[in-house]
Protein backbone atom coordinates (compact mmCIF):
# COMPACT_ATOMS: atom_id res chain seq x y z
CA UNK A 1 0.00 0.00 0.00
CA UNK A 2 0.85 3.49 -1.03
CA UNK A 3 2.17 5.62 2.43
CA UNK A 4 -1.08 6.07 3.73
CA UNK A 5 -1.35 8.62 6.77
CA UNK A 6 -4.41 8.38 8.52
CA UNK A 7 -3.59 11.77 10.66
CA UNK A 8 -3.54 13.27 7.03
CA UNK A 9 -6.67 11.80 6.10
CA UNK A 10 -8.00 13.09 9.01
CA UNK A 11 -7.11 16.60 8.39
CA UNK A 12 -8.04 16.44 4.50
CA UNK A 13 -11.27 14.82 4.99
CA UNK A 14 -13.09 17.01 7.81
CA UNK A 15 -16.49 17.49 6.25
CA UNK A 16 -16.87 13.50 6.00
CA UNK A 17 -15.76 13.47 9.90
CA UNK A 18 -18.51 15.27 10.67
CA UNK A 19 -21.55 14.09 8.86
CA UNK A 20 -19.91 10.80 10.16
CA UNK A 21 -19.03 8.71 7.07
CA UNK A 22 -15.37 8.75 8.00
CA UNK A 23 -14.69 7.61 11.86
CA UNK A 24 -11.69 7.08 14.28
CA UNK A 25 -11.51 4.06 16.22
CA UNK A 26 -10.41 4.25 19.66
CA UNK A 27 -6.77 4.15 20.97
CA UNK A 28 -7.39 0.67 22.13
CA UNK A 29 -5.69 -1.60 19.97
CA UNK A 30 -1.82 -2.90 19.84
CA UNK A 31 0.32 -3.44 16.75
CA UNK A 32 1.19 -6.92 15.53
CA UNK A 33 1.82 -8.04 12.06
CA UNK A 34 4.93 -7.15 9.56
CA UNK A 35 2.16 -4.16 7.72
CA UNK A 36 1.99 -1.31 9.99
CA UNK A 37 0.12 0.08 7.54
CA UNK A 38 -2.62 -1.79 5.76
CA UNK A 39 -6.43 -0.78 4.06
CA UNK A 40 -8.96 -2.73 2.73
CA UNK A 41 -12.96 -2.92 2.20
CA UNK A 42 -14.49 -4.53 5.60
CA UNK A 43 -15.78 -7.77 5.85
CA UNK A 44 -17.19 -8.46 9.44
CA UNK A 45 -17.32 -11.54 12.13
CA UNK A 46 -19.27 -11.24 15.31
CA UNK A 47 -18.45 -13.83 17.66
CA UNK A 48 -18.23 -14.96 21.53
CA UNK A 49 -14.38 -16.57 22.35
CA UNK A 50 -14.93 -18.81 19.24
CA UNK A 51 -13.24 -18.72 16.12
CA UNK A 52 -14.32 -21.79 13.77
CA UNK A 53 -15.69 -18.48 11.60
CA UNK A 54 -12.42 -16.40 11.81
CA UNK A 55 -10.68 -19.71 10.19
CA UNK A 56 -13.73 -20.56 7.98
CA UNK A 57 -13.17 -16.47 6.46
CA UNK A 58 -9.48 -16.16 6.22
CA UNK A 59 -9.52 -19.78 4.14
CA UNK A 60 -11.00 -17.48 1.86
CA UNK A 61 -9.60 -15.10 -1.17
CA UNK A 62 -8.71 -11.86 1.04
CA UNK A 63 -8.10 -9.73 -1.52
CA UNK A 64 -6.64 -7.43 -0.16
CA UNK A 65 -9.76 -7.11 2.22
CA UNK A 66 -9.48 -6.48 5.99
CA UNK A 67 -11.44 -9.05 8.40
CA UNK A 68 -12.29 -6.89 11.18
CA UNK A 69 -13.88 -9.33 14.32
CA UNK A 70 -16.03 -8.62 16.60
CA UNK A 71 -14.86 -10.67 19.91
CA UNK A 72 -17.37 -9.06 22.46
CA UNK A 73 -14.02 -7.74 24.07
CA UNK A 74 -13.20 -10.41 25.67
CA UNK A 75 -9.75 -10.75 27.03
CA UNK A 76 -10.04 -14.95 28.14
CA UNK A 77 -8.55 -16.10 25.36
CA UNK A 78 -7.62 -15.74 21.61
CA UNK A 79 -9.13 -15.44 18.72
CA UNK A 80 -6.17 -15.42 16.08
CA UNK A 81 -2.85 -17.25 16.41
CA UNK A 82 0.15 -17.66 14.01
CA UNK A 83 -1.42 -20.04 11.76
CA UNK A 84 -4.39 -17.74 10.94
CA UNK A 85 -2.06 -15.32 10.32
CA UNK A 86 0.02 -17.48 7.88
CA UNK A 87 -3.50 -18.23 6.59
CA UNK A 88 -4.41 -14.33 5.72
CA UNK A 89 -1.34 -13.77 4.40
CA UNK A 90 -1.52 -16.18 2.14
CA UNK A 91 -4.95 -15.67 0.60
CA UNK A 92 -4.16 -12.06 0.67
CA UNK A 93 -5.85 -10.24 3.67
CA UNK A 94 -4.44 -6.84 4.01
CA UNK A 95 -5.02 -6.74 7.84
CA UNK A 96 -7.22 -8.15 10.72
CA UNK A 97 -8.84 -6.37 13.54
CA UNK A 98 -9.54 -8.08 16.66
CA UNK A 99 -12.01 -6.85 19.22
CA UNK A 100 -10.09 -9.40 21.95
CA UNK A 101 -7.05 -11.14 21.41
CA UNK A 102 -4.51 -12.60 19.67
CA UNK A 103 -1.58 -15.76 20.55
CA UNK A 104 1.60 -16.79 19.17
CA UNK A 105 2.66 -13.05 19.03
CA UNK A 106 6.43 -13.50 17.72
CA UNK A 107 4.52 -15.84 14.84
CA UNK A 108 1.91 -13.23 13.67
CA UNK A 109 4.31 -10.71 13.49
CA UNK A 110 6.59 -12.89 10.65
CA UNK A 111 3.45 -12.52 8.80
CA UNK A 112 2.87 -10.24 5.93
CA UNK A 113 -0.34 -8.92 7.43
CA UNK A 114 -1.34 -6.15 9.34
CA UNK A 115 -3.40 -7.28 12.99
CA UNK A 116 -4.49 -5.20 15.74
CA UNK A 117 -5.92 -6.64 19.00
CA UNK A 118 -6.64 -5.32 22.59
CA UNK A 119 -3.91 -7.76 23.33
CA UNK A 120 -2.33 -11.19 23.53
CA UNK A 121 -3.26 -14.31 25.50
CA UNK A 122 -2.09 -17.90 25.19
CA UNK A 123 -5.37 -19.51 25.83
CA UNK A 124 -7.14 -21.31 22.73
CA UNK A 125 -10.68 -20.31 21.49
CA UNK A 126 -13.62 -23.28 21.63
CA UNK A 127 -14.40 -24.94 18.49
CA UNK A 128 -18.40 -24.44 18.11
CA UNK A 129 -18.49 -22.41 15.08
CA UNK A 130 -21.28 -19.69 16.69
CA UNK A 131 -21.43 -16.35 15.65
CA UNK A 132 -22.35 -14.12 12.68
CA UNK A 133 -20.82 -12.70 9.37
CA UNK A 134 -21.31 -9.71 7.24
CA UNK A 135 -22.81 -7.70 10.05
CA UNK A 136 -22.98 -4.26 11.69
CA UNK A 137 -20.54 -4.22 14.35
CA UNK A 138 -19.62 -2.07 17.55
CA UNK A 139 -15.93 -1.98 17.96
CA UNK A 140 -13.56 1.00 19.59
CA UNK A 141 -16.53 3.25 20.32
CA UNK A 142 -17.31 2.87 16.15
CA UNK A 143 -20.08 1.27 14.37
CA UNK A 144 -18.55 -0.75 11.14
CA UNK A 145 -20.29 -2.19 8.65
CA UNK A 146 -19.46 -4.96 6.53
CA UNK A 147 -18.44 -3.88 3.22
CA UNK A 148 -16.69 -0.21 4.72
CA UNK A 149 -13.21 0.54 4.17
CA UNK A 150 -10.38 0.78 6.84
CA UNK A 151 -7.56 2.33 7.04
CA UNK A 152 -4.87 1.72 9.62
CA UNK A 153 -1.21 3.41 10.36
CA UNK A 154 0.53 3.91 13.97
CA UNK A 155 -1.24 6.88 14.01
CA UNK A 156 -5.01 4.53 14.42
CA UNK A 157 -7.24 3.13 12.83
CA UNK A 158 -10.73 4.88 10.52
CA UNK A 159 -13.60 3.72 9.25
CA UNK A 160 -14.75 5.30 5.97
CA UNK A 161 -18.12 4.68 3.99
CA UNK A 162 -16.13 4.93 0.68
CA UNK A 163 -12.73 4.37 -0.19
CA UNK A 164 -10.40 7.53 0.40
CA UNK A 165 -7.97 8.55 -2.13
CA UNK A 166 -4.28 7.87 -0.89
Amino acid sequence: MAAFATAEACDSNAELISNGDLRALHPIFKIYGQRRCFSGPVVTLKVFEDNVLVRNQLETKGEGGVLVIDGGGSMRCALVGGNLGQLAQNNGWSGIVVNGCVRDVDEINDCDVGVRALGSNPLKSTKKGHGEKNVPVHIGGTLIRDGEWLYADSDGILISMTELSV
